[in-house]
């Protein structure tokens, strides 16, 4: 069944209302007495888990507790990363009644062609690769528009350098010296043998961060590695496939020395439906500088005479490989 329709006074009234309670947050208390609710606070949404949602409070007065809580029926989904204001209404659970404004929401399409956010309110984004599983530059790309898309800072991260072995190091060698070429920051490191982690911490302090990628690259592990107070759930990969297991079903953020990081589920595809044409042009971003300089207006960039992107190529200024990612997404949104 669809949800009611609200009307444009509703709507205003709502709106208001949530703008009061953004505007006067107080801390929660002692347990509010049964059937009534605590005073409101603020908060911070940690995981998400089905209908409710795991919030930490935020005020000074509250310790390290979380809180299961549902939403108001008239607020948007909400995602971990999420500023909130909650009221508790048990020992430990509680209702939020009003979203705080976002900074930014990374999200993609699921299954069901619904757009479903993953983490809000974050300042980069690292795309783990690792050996193994075998990682998929049109992947990658995906994720290098969505986030081009935000104004986000995105990282190449290649996890897992005890796995390089002279049968896969062709491949993920080339594949970080593109990304390079471009202009994207890479990091290289070993959640296992430390590699690399140092430097991954000071590119990442004082900030928030969101792992994406395949199942399997070992996100979960580099946030164990990186210090995570609770640890996250990490799996092995499926036995003679070499694909990673869903360890992680759902986003969750932790709080680490100099930073937060959200570690996000891991999928084997990232759809693009949500993104326009000119969003998809622009998230390569090495094609900005020839925009508008094809000989026809409609160009499609394949075998046009006069195609600026084509002769780039040919002169060495855009990879060739990144020319057919970007036409084979194209293409699949043509076909949507």
């Amino acid at each position: 069944m669809s949800k009611r329709k609200l009307s444009k006074q509703q709507k205003s009234r709502i709106a208001q209302n949530q703008q009061s309670r953004q505007s006067q947050p107080s801390d929660p208390g002692a347990n509010p007495p049964s059937g009534q609710l605590g005073p409101e606070s603020s908060g911070l949404v940690i995981s998400h888990f089905g209908q409710q949602l795991e919030v930490e409070p935020t005020s000074l007065e509250t310790t390290d507790r979380l809180f299961r809580c549902y939403q108001r029926a008239n607020l948007p989904s909400l995602v971990t990363g999420d500023r909130v204001i909650w009221q508790q209404d048990g020992p430990d659970s509680g209702v939020i009644v009003a979203l705080d404004s976002r900074q930014n929401v990374l999200s993609r399409p699921n299954s069901q062609g619904e757009l479903k956010p993953i983490a809000s309110n974050i300042d980069l984004v690292m795309v783990v690769i690792a050996p193994v599983p075998e990682p998929f530059a049109n992947l990658v790309d995906r994720y290098l528009v969505a986030i081009e898309s935000l104004e986000l800072q995105p990282i190449v991260l290649a996890n897992k350098l005890d796995l390089i072995d002279s049968q896969n190091d062709t491949k993920i060698v080339s594949m970080l010296s593109m990304y390079k070429k471009i202009g994207y920051e890479v990091l290289q490191v070993s959640a296992l043998d430390g590699s690399g982690m140092d430097a991954l911490a000071r590119v990442l302090k004082s900030r928030t961060g969101v792992f994406v990628g395949q199942s399997g690259v070992g996100k979960s592990s580099l946030i164990n590695a990186l210090g995570a107070e609770a640890r996250a759930e990490t799996g092995a990969l499926s036995t003679g496939k070499e694909k990673g297991t869903h360890t992680t079903t759902t986003a969750k953020l932790f709080h680490l020395k100099d930073c937060n990081l959200i570690d996000s589920p891991g999928i084997r595809d990232f759809s693009l439906w949500h993104i326009s044409g000119d969003q998809l042009f622009n998230g390569f971003i090495e094609f900005a500088k020839f925009a508008g300089q094809c000989k026809f207006r409609d160009c499609s960039h394949q075998s046009e005479p006069g195609c600026v992107l084509q002769e780039a190529v040919e002169q060495g200024e855009i990879i060739a490989d990144r020319l057919e990612s970007y036409l084979h997404i194209k293409q699949t949104l043509a076909s949507r």
